[in-house]
């Protein structure tokens, strides 16, 4: 009977001590903090909406930040989140080269940090990277144009201007870099022709994504380089700009049977380049998949939380300038007029009424 209740009371401490364990490993799940740019794209919307689902499925509490496209109010909010104690950090920087000292005080603390689809550079406290393969962006986006104007073929020779996307996001730097890979040769060769001989970033990036500054800047292309000659395509990397550029292009006649529309690109199928080009006046977009985006980021963290190393797929491309961040690629999807509705209706990611 003695040994009985002994064997009771060593199964009702061992039950405790588990108990106790599972309430730790409970308290570990979270917070996770979540800093994005800004709110004036739909897709950073998106990506901290499904970030919050993801991770709040799997008990953990969030804190999702947006800085509003504000260098100091980022830094400020992301000092505040380790204060609060986050577990983790997953950051969209505006700015990538800012945050070295906030990511100082966050690896003290032994906060890990996940870049989210933009690298953070200069910093040695940077765990991992998720994010798409942003090259390969750029060569969706080019190899739209080669196709469209029958380059291959030997057509042309086509007039052709450049735009590039914020110089402070590393990201811009490989979408140009992936596109310049498929329309050097042309260009090289005379079938594409700058008109500007606006060429590399440096050039012709545009500040923070701002479709104003793009809308502007292909105001004066226009007017300084085209009164006699067409454009015949715009590369641009970012939806948010191939609205800016195509209202400059419609406000000069193009879009008519007399001057159709140039071939213009885009990156992040938002609605309204989406719209765009059921009008048939934006020509292509790249989709980016933001749920799973989300999901290799949630990922990343329950790993490293549990004590596991995550899943990565690509060790050598994305140097910091500090070291090679471990990173996690996931596949861009070039959508069109052809594919708009199999993509992106019927996957789940719009309904088909926000697209009308």
């Amino acid at each position: 009977m003695k040994r009985k209740f002994l064997k009771t009371l060593l199964a009702i401490a061992v039950t405790g001590a588990l108990g106790a364990t599972s309430l730790v490993q409970a308290q570990n799940k979270g917070p996770i903090a979540i800093s994005m740019p800004t709110k004036s794209s739909a897709r950073w919307i998106a990506d901290g909406a499904n970030m919050v689902k993801y991770f709040q499925e799997k008990g953990y509490k969030t804190d999702l930040q947006y800085a509003d496209d504000d260098i100091p109010n980022q830094l400020a909010q992301i000092e505040n989140m380790v204060t609060k104690g986050a577990k983790v950090l997953v950051i969209a920087a505006i700015d990538g080269t800012t945050l070295s000292d906030v990511l100082q005080k966050a690896a003290d603390k032994g906060v890990k940090v996940i870049a989210y689809d933009r690298l953070i550079k200069g910093s040695k406290n940077v765990d991992y990277y998720a994010t798409f393969d942003n090259f390969q962006v750029g060569v969706l986006q080019a190899s739209y144009i080669e196709k469209a104007l029958d380059l291959k073929a030997g057509k042309g020779p086509y007039n052709i201007e450049l735009f590039g996307g914020s110089p402070d996001d590393n990201n811009a730097f490989f979408f140009y870099n992936g596109a310049m890979s498929v329309l050097k040769p042309y260009i090289d060769s005379g079938k594409l022709v700058v008109r500007s001989k606006q060429l590399g970033m440096d050039k012709v990036s545009t500040l923070r994504w701002d479709g104003a500054v793009a809308q502007a800047r292909m105001d004066n292309l226009l007017s300084a380089y085209y009164t006699k000659d067409k454009v015949d395509a715009v590369l641009s990397p970012y939806d948010g700009l191939s609205i800016g550029i195509i209202s400059s292009l419609k406000g000069v006649g193009y879009g008519t049977p007399k001057l159709p529309m140039p071939v213009v690109t885009g990156q992040d199928a938002e609605v309204q380049s989406i719209k765009s080009i059921l009008k048939k006046e934006q020509t292509s977009t790249v989709f980016k998949d933001t749920r799973e985006l989300a999901k290799v980021t949630v990922a990343m963290a329950d790993a490293m939380l549990a004590g596991k190393p995550p899943e990565v797929n690509d060790t050598k491309t994305y140097n910091n300038g500090v070291k090679v961040v471990p990173s996690y690629l996931l596949k861009p999807v070039s959508v069109d007029i052809t594919n708009w509705k199999q993509t992106l209706v019927d996957s789940g990611y719009y309904k088909e009424s926000q697209l009308k």
